[in-house]
């Protein structure tokens, strides 16, 4: 990585962190901030990450741990209510990354694509439909509600993403880390046990 996209991986690392900002909004205000030009190139999103573990090892030792298992215990609320639509944990919930400013992605896999809106009627939910970047960089539909997190004492955003059913075979292949992309209810239940363990 050059000097330039190593700055902006910073840069952008210390904006997700402190501010909530997600990645690619974090990059772009980076080259900004750092007074680049807008045609410089960008670090992809596994080094903003990388950028992103250094700094809350750095700076967030001491907190972070609690708050991504609070987020954690949030997101499995959330996913037992929303069972019935295969959800999926992804983002920085998942990868481990989060601090208290991150919001909660839930990608669900429906038979038919209203039957999540739906629930959340029948369930008396106040959300807010809205379209967001999907996992293939595609527009897709969210519903976001804003959850209390008892832990954290705040609200915190959760959004529901709805995908096709047919959506979830490639939604599982591993990403360029070999990583797991996103886990299903019994795999967030293994990684919130393996924390109560440490």
């Amino acid at each position: 990585m050059d000097t330039s996209k190593r700055e902006i991986a910073a840069t952008a690392a210390r904006l997700v962190v402190e501010e909530g900002l997600e990645y690619g909004p974090a990059k772009r205000r980076a080259v900004r901030d750092l007074g680049l030009s807008a045609r410089t190139s960008l670090p992809n999103n596994d080094e903003v990450e990388a950028e992103v573990r250094d700094y809350i090892a750095l700076f967030c030792a001491d907190t972070q741990p609690q708050e991504l298992h609070a987020l954690r215990l949030l997101a499995l609320e959330w996913m037992e209510r929303m069972a019935a639509f295969r959800p999926h944990i992804g983002g920085a919930v998942w990868h481990g990354t989060a601090t208290r400013l991150s919001d909660i992605y839930i990608q669900m896999f429906c038979d038919d694509s209203k039957s999540a809106e739906i629930a959340l009627i029948d369930h008396h939910v106040d959300y807010e439909p809205r379209m967001v970047t999907g996992f293939h960089g595609e527009q897709v539909e969210a519903l976001s509600v804003h959850a209390p997190s008892r832990a954290l004492g705040e609200e915190i955003g959760v959004h529901l993403l709805v995908y096709d059913l047919d959506d979830l075979r490639g939604a599982l292949k591993p990403d360029a880390q070999g990583r797991t992309p996103r886990g299903d209810l019994p795999a967030l239940r293994r990684l919130i046990e393996r924390e109560k363990d440490k």
